[in-house]
C-alpha cells in the first residue's frame, strides 16, 4: 500500500459513508434508535461504532490511545452524528496530506481499551479501518432495508463509475 491507494481508499470510504449517513437521515427518530439486535443494536449505534473507530484509529496513529470509544447515546439525531462525522473527516484530510510510503511502513505501538498494547504498520491499521467501516455499513444498509429505507449502493466500483463519469 502507498499514499495513492491510501488517499484511494479513504476517498472511498467517505463517499460510502455519506451515502449511508444520507440514507438514514431519512428515517424518523425512532427509526435511527429502533433495536434491530444487529451487533450494535440500532442504525444510530452501528453508525456511532463506525465512527468511533474510525476516530479512535486516527488518534492511535497520532499517538493518543484513548481508553473508550465514542458513546453513541451522545447522538440524538443524524445531525449530531453527521456534524462530529465531518470533524473526523476534516481530521484525516490533514492527517492523510502528511502520509508518505515511508511513515506507512512505521510500526506504530498504541494500548487498546482494555489496556492491552499492540503494535502494527501503519498501513496495515488503515486497511484494518477501511475494512471495518466496510463491515459495519454492510450492517446499517441491511437495517436500512428492514425499515423500507431506499439505499443507494455503496460497492467500489459503483463508487469507480461515479469518480470516473
Amino acid at each position: 500500500m502507498n499514499t495513492q491507494d491510501v488517499r484511494y481508499v479513504y476517498d472511498y470510504n467517505r463517499w460510502a459513508n455519506a451515502r449511508v449517513i444520507d440514507a438514514a437521515s431519512k428515517l424518523s427518530g425512532e427509526q435511527f434508535v429502533r433495536d434491530l439486535q444487529s451487533s450494535h443494536r440500532s442504525v444510530r449505534d452501528t453508525l456511532a461504532h463506525i465512527l468511533a473507530a474510525e476516530w479512535i484509529w486516527l488518534e492511535r496513529w497520532k499517538g493518543v490511545s484513548h481508553q473508550a470509544l465514542l458513546n453513541s447515546a451522545e447522538f440524538q439525531s443524524v445531525e449530531s452524528l453527521k456534524s462530529r462525522w465531518a470533524e473526523v473527516e476534516h481530521d484525516y484530510e490533514d492527517f492523510i496530506k502528511g502520509v508518505t510510503d515511508e511513515s506507512l511502513a512505521k510500526v506504530i505501538t498504541y494500548t487498546n481499551t482494555r489496556g492491552e498494547e499492540w503494535s502494527y504498520p501503519l498501513w496495515q491499521m488503515f486497511q484494518h479501518v477501511m475494512n471495518h467501516s466496510t463491515y459495519h455499513r454492510g450492517q446499517v444498509v441491511t437495517m436500512l432495508r428492514q425499515m423500507g429505507a431506499g439505499v443507494n449502493a455503496v460497492d467500489l466500483l459503483i463508487y469507480m463509475d461515479a469518480k470516473n463519469r
